[in-house]
C-alpha cells in the first residue's frame, strides 16, 4: 500500500469511528465496521484485482479462462500420477487433482447463486457443467483408478502411510467406486448415464419444488385475496403462510401450495428409481446404504431404531403438545378446532408468546448486527484465541458492496483463513442462510505452505436504515451463530488434505460444530458480554434471555416429532422400491411417526427439496443436534467461555475435517463412544422445563 492510500485509510477509519462515538453505545472495530454502512472508496486508479482475489474473474469471461487453466492442470496432473510408483505422492496428486478442480468449481457454485450480474452467473453455471463433466469423467477413468488401486492393495506401500493419508485414499476410491469403476464396459457406461440422468432430475426436482401453484381468483374468498401474488384472472400461491393467524388463510394456502403437479410427481419417482437402480449397480442393497456409508450411523437400519426409539420416548409429550395446540385452536376459534397440519407452526408459536411475552422486536434493539459479531469475536477469542479482523476488499473482490470480508488471526498462528459475510438482502438472492466453501485449506507441497482456506456466510438481513443499524431478531441472531460455525469448522480445521478439509465430513457430523454455537448463542453467560441496546447501552436484562430459552420447550415435542416424519420418509423413499406411490408412503409414515392427519389431494413430499442434497440423510440434524447437546453439557455447560476445554473442542473434533472417522472424534471429545440410546436420551433431555425459570418469570 503506498503511503498516500496508507493515509487515505487511516483517514477513513478514523472518520468511521467518529461517526459511531457520537451514538452512547460504542463498539470495538468489528462491531464498528458491521454497524456502519460500507465506505465506498473513490479511488478511480486502483487495479480490479478479481472476484475473490482471482485475477482472471475481473470480467465473466475470466471464468473460461480460469476453466481452461484448471483443465490443463488437470491433464498435467493426470499424467504425473498415472505414470509414478504408488506411495504417498500418489495421493498428493489425487487431492492437488481435486483442489485445482475444486477452487474453480466451488468458486462458480457460488457465484451463480449469489452475483448480481446475469452475466456472471450464466458464465458460472457454465463452468458448473463443465468441471462436472470432467470430474464425471475422471471418477471413470480406469488408468487413474487403478494408480490408486496399485497403493492400497500394495500391504508394504499402505504401513507406511500415515493414517489421514490412508483415510483421504480410501475417500477417493469410495468415489471410484459409487460411479461404477469396478463394473464391464456396458454396465460402467450405463452407470455412467445414470449419473447424467440424475443430474437433470436433481436440477428438474429442485426447481419445481419451489414453484408457485396457482388457482382462479373466484375460488378464493375476495378478503383473502390480496395476501397472494396476483396474475390475471389467477392467484399464485408460493409458500405455506403457516404464520398468518387467520385459519382459512393457512388452509388455502397449504391446500393450494402442496397440491400434486402430476409431472413434478413423474420427475420424484424417476429420481428415486434412478437412485435405487444405481445404488443396485454398484453393489449396495439400496441408496440408503450407499449414502450412509461413512456417516456416523453407518445404516438405514441404525437410523430407523434411532427414529423410532426416539418417538416412542417422545411419544406422552407430543400429545400433550398436540393437546395444548388442540386447546389454544379451541380458544381461538370455537367453531372450527380439530387440529390440522396447517397449524401446528402457528399454534405453537401463539403458545410461545402468550407463556413467555417473545415478542422479537422487544430483543432486536440489544442485537444490532455489530454487537453480535463482537460478541462473536470475544466468543472465539476466549475460546481458541482466534480474532476476527474486518478488512477492505480490494477493487472487484467483492460481487456486493455490502459484503464485509473478515481475516480470522490466532494469536500464535497468524492468519488461519478469511470469512465473506453476504449478509444483507438483495434481490435476485437466496432467501437462505447458509455456508460455502470457495477455497479448502491443505498443505501445498508445491510451494510448503498452508493453502488459506476462504468460505462465504450468506444470510439475507434488513439494510441499516438512518437512524438504526442492522437489528437482528433472536431467530436471525441464531442463525448467524450456527453458520460461523461452520466457518470456524473450516478456519480451525488444519488438515493435510483439502480433499478433507473443514465441512467436508459426514453429513451427520458436519452440523455438529454450527448447532454447537446455538447453545453459545442461547447462554446468559456468552450474551451478557455483547446484548446491548444500541441507543442506551443498557444490558439485556437475563430474565428475557431464560424466558427467551424456555420458550423454545414449548411444543418441542412436537416440533422434533415433525422432523423425525420427515426424516424417516426420507429414509423410506431410498430404501427399497415399493409398488405403491410416493404418496401412499407419505400417508403411512404421517401417521406412524407425526400423529396430524393427512390432508387429501396434497403432496408434501414435492416441497421437499432436501431430498436432493440430503437424500437418505435428512435425519442428520437430529443426530447432529444430538451430538452437540451431549458435548455442551459434558464440556461446556459449567463454563462456556473456558479456553482448555475450547482448545480440547478444536484438537478432538474442528482440526480433523473429514480426515478422521466422525464417531472417533466425537468419542475423542466426550471420553466414550454413545449409543443410539444416549443420542435418544439426549434428546429427550433437551425439552425438560427449567424449574428456575418459572420462579424467575413468576417473581419478574
Amino acid at each position: 500500500m503506498s503511503a498516500c492510500k496508507r493515509l487515505i485509510y487511516v483517514l477513513n477509519q478514523r472518520s468511521l469511528w467518529t461517526k459511531i462515538q457520537r451514538n452512547v453505545t460504542t463498539w470495538s472495530p468489528v462491531g464498528a465496521a458491521f454497524n456502519a454502512k460500507p465506505y465506498r472508496r473513490l479511488d478511480l486508479f486502483e487495479k480490479n484485482v478479481g472476484l475473490f482475489g482471482v485475477s482472471e474473474l475481473s470480467s465473466p469471461t475470466g471464468f473460461q479462462v480460469a476453466s481452461k487453466q484448471a483443465l490443463k492442470n488437470t491433464e498435467r496432473l493426470l499424467e504425473k500420477v498415472c505414470s509414478s510408483p504408488p506411495g504417498v505422492e500418489t495421493v498428493q496428486c489425487f487431492d492437488q487433482l481435486s483442489d485445482g478442480l475444486c477452487k474453480v468449481a466451488d468458486l462458480a457454485d457460488f457465484i451463480k447463486v449469489a452475483h448480481p450480474d446475469p452475466a456472471y452467473r450464466e458464465a458460472a453455471e457454465k463452468t458448473c457443467i463443465e468441471i462436472g463433466t470432467v470430474v464425471e469423467k475422471l471418477n471413470t477413468n480406469i488408468e487413474l483408478c487403478k494408480s490408486l488401486k496399485n497403493l492400497l492393495e500394495n500391504p508394504e506401500v499402505v504401513s507406511q502411510l500415515d493414517p489421514d493419508t490412508r483415510r483421504v485414499a480410501e475417500l477417493f476410491m469410495f468415489d471410484f467406486e459409487i460411479s461404477g469403476i469396478h463394473l464391464d464396459d456396458s454396465l460402467r457406461k450405463e452407470a455412467v448415464g445414470l449419473h447424467v440422468k440424475l443430474l437433470d432430475l436433481n436440477n428438474e426436482f429442485l426447481i419445481g419444488s419451489h414453484m408457485p401453484n396457482r388457482i382462479a381468483k373466484s375460488a378464493i374468498p375476495e378478503h383473502l385475496q390480496l395476501h397472494f401474488a396476483s396474475e390475471g384472472s389467477f392467484i399464485q400461491i408460493g409458500g405455506l403462510h403457516a404464520d398468518s393467524p387467520d385459519d382459512l388463510l393457512r388452509e388455502i394456502a397449504y391446500r393450494v401450495y402442496l397440491y400434486p403437479n402430476a409431472d413434478l410427481m413423474g420427475c420424484l419417482e424417476e429420481l428415486l428409481k434412478c437412485r435405487y437402480k444405481l445404488a443396485k449397480l454398484v453393489g449396495y442393497e439400496s441408496y440408503g446404504h450407499r449414502a450412509l456409508k461413512g456417516t456416523m450411523a453407518k445404516t438405514p437400519e441404525t437410523v430407523m431404531r434411532f427414529l423410532q426409539l426416539l418417538t416412542d420416548k417422545l411419544s406422552n409429550r407430543t400429545a400433550k403438545d398436540f393437546e395444548m395446540m388442540r386447546d389454544m385452536k379451541k380458544k381461538l376459534n370455537p367453531r372450527n378446532f380439530e387440529l390440522m397440519p396447517w397449524d401446528h407452526p402457528y399454534l405453537s408459536g401463539v403458545l410461545r408468546a402468550e407463556r413467555y411475552n417473545i415478542e422479537p422486536s422487544l430483543y432486536s434493539p440489544y442485537f444490532s448486527l455489530g454487537a453480535c459479531m463482537e460478541g462473536l469475536n470475544n466468543l472465539f477469542s476466549q475460546l481458541y484465541g482466534v480474532s476476527l479482523m474486518s478488512e477492505h476488499p480490494s477493487a472487484g473482490e467483492v460481487w456486493s458492496e455490502d459484503v464485509r470480508k473478515l481475516a480470522v488471526v490466532h494469536e500464535t498462528e497468524g492468519l488461519l483463513g478469511y470469512i465473506y459475510c453476504d449478509f444483507f438482502h438483495r434481490s435476485e438472492k437466496p432467501h437462505q442462510d447458509c455456508h460455502f466453501t470457495i477455497r479448502g485449506g491443505r498443505w501445498c507441497q508445491e510451494t510448503g505452505q498452508y493453502q488459506l482456506p476462504v468460505v462465504v456466510l450468506m444470510l439475507s438481513l434488513p439494510h441499516p436504515t438512518k437512524s438504526a443499524p442492522t437489528l437482528l431478531t433472536p431467530g436471525m441472531m441464531e442463525n448467524l451463530f450456527h453458520e460461523m460455525g461452520h466457518a470456524m469448522h473450516s478456519m480451525l480445521g488444519r488438515t493435510r488434505y483439502q480433499h478433507v478439509t473443514g465441512t467436508r465430513c459426514a453429513t451427520d457430523f458436519a452440523e455438529v460444530p454450527s448447532i454447537l454455537m446455538e447453545y453459545f448463542a442461547n447462554d446468559y453467560r456468552v450474551i451478557s458480554q455483547f446484548a446491548r441496546h444500541y441507543e442506551t447501552g443498557q444490558p439485556l436484562p437475563e430474565s428475557m434471555v431464560a424466558r427467551l430459552c424456555e420458550s423454545k420447550k414449548v411444543c418441542g415435542a412436537a416440533d422434533t416429532q415433525l422432523q423425525i416424519f420427515y426424516a424417516a420418509l426420507d429414509q423410506i423413499y431410498h430404501g427399497k422400491p415399493q409398488s405403491r406411490s410416493t404418496t401412499d408412503i407419505l400417508k403411512e409414515m404421517q401417521h406412524k411417526f407425526y400423529g396430524l392427519p393427512y390432508t387429501p389431494n396434497t403432496a408434501w413430499q414435492l416441497r421437499f427439496s432436501h431430498l436432493v442434497g440430503y437424500g437418505a440423510k435428512y435425519y442428520s440434524y437430529l443426530m447432529s443436534r444430538a451430538v452437540a447437546s451431549m458435548v455442551w453439557k459434558q464440556c461446556f455447560v459449567q463454563d462456556p467461555l473456558n479456553r482448555d476445554m475450547g482448545e480440547r473442542y478444536r484438537r478432538e473434533m474442528l482440526a480433523h475435517g473429514g480426515a478422521k472417522e466422525p464417531m472417533l472424534m466425537v468419542e475423542g471429545m466426550l471420553q466414550k463412544r454413545p449409543t443410539i440410546e444416549d443420542f435418544v436420551d439426549a434428546l429427550v433431555s433437551e425439552l425438560k422445563p427449567n424449574f428456575e425459570t418459572f420462579i424467575m418469570d413468576s417473581e419478574s
